[in-house]
């Protein structure tokens, strides 16, 4: 790809690292967002006419409308393992390569998960806040008991990088037997290094102690735990999304877990985040965290360099790192 006459031009649509940017100005003509303004969809198809490339997070909706009104778009880099914010179709067929961020934050996220299981088991939230309102008087022998998690049974919705990453943690760090529901079942191998058992939705729902949600959304995924399969769980039993919001039916959850279904849950994923579901404020058994499962320095700055790099690589040779998508 040659641009002789003129540097691309380039839309980093929200705030990065500094030195991360800087790389893009030294090649780049750069428009940038350091203040961190969030742009509704108009604003964004504004900011984007004339650029060449565009760095996105998960929160800039690449569409089909915004892809038309942007005819010189060659490439989108999400610095995000997930894309639901691409029109994947409408991006190919407009010719405009696609990027994630994956690998660079599996292990991170997982440890998150992890914690967030273990918080929501434990009760760690609810018995903060009591503690902070002054109401812990005195010990009793059932004061905010929760369910182990040791030697529990660990369920795995969605059995890609991350979720294999967190039944190694449960497995090997917990001994927890581990069963998992996915599109396609691992090889023998994979299941043996997680320590993991492939069972059917249904079994997942009714076995699991623990149930970790980390299926990419998609509009086959859209409230693929709802009212039905929060039935389906046991009443003791424990649901942590680290996912994508809608996944989950939060106002069924809601109810769900008003009406003590189950035992809690663990979120850090929301439909129509940041805005969160009102009724889930409401309800104690459950944590709630502001999507910060990738959110290390470490673990950020990699997601923001990777896709520097597949904006740098595309523009240099043709090629990109981590491509969701193949152009004809």
């Amino acid at each position: 790809m040659n641009y002789t006459d003129r540097k691309p031009r380039i839309l980093v649509s929200r705030a990065i690292f500094p030195d991360v940017l800087a790389q893009l100005e030294a090649v780049f003509e750069v428009e940038h967002n350091q203040a961190d303004a969030v742009w509704s969809p108009r604003e964004l198809t504004e900011r984007l006419q004339g650029k060449d490339g565009a760095l996105t997070t998960g929160g800039e909706r690449i569409s089909a409308e915004l892809l038309q009104a942007c005819p010189g778009l060659k490439i989108c880099a999400n610095m995000a393992v997930g894309f639901n914010n691409f029109d994947v179709p409408a991006m190919t067929a407009a010719g405009v390569q696609g990027t994630n961020a994956p690998d660079v934050l599996t292990e991170t996220t997982a440890d998150f998960g992890f914690a967030l299981m273990m918080a929501t088991a434990r009760r760690v939230a609810e018995s903060e806040h009591f503690l902070r309102a002054g109401q812990w008087t005195r010990w009793s022998y059932d004061m905010f008991c929760g369910s182990d998690i040791h030697g529990a049974t660990l369920g795995i919705l969605g059995m890609g990088r991350i979720g294999q990453a967190i039944a190694r943690r449960g497995f090997h760090g917990f001994g927890m037997p581990v069963i998992y529901h996915n599109r396609s079942r691992l090889d023998p191998a994979t299941e043996a290094t997680c320590g993991a058992r492939y069972v059917d939705k249904d079994t997942l729902l009714t076995q699991a102690d623990h149930l970790v949600l980390v299926v990419p959304y998609s509009a086959a995924s859209h409230h693929a735990i709802g009212a039905a399969e929060l039935a389906r769980m046991k009443p003791t039993a424990t649901l942590t999304n680290i996912a994508r919001g809608g996944i989950v039916d939060d106002a069924a959850l809601a109810a769900a877990l008003r009406n003590r279904q189950i035992a809690a849950a663990g979120l850090d994923v929301f439909e129509g985040e940041p805005q969160v579901h009102p009724d889930l404020l409401t309800v104690p058994n459950v944590v709630l965290t502001p999507h910060i499962a990738s959110a290390t320095l470490a673990t950020r700055r990699a997601m923001a360099q990777l896709a520097a790099d597949n904006l740098l690589r595309f523009f240099g040779d043709g090629s990109v790192l981590t491509p969701v998508n193949t152009l004809a």
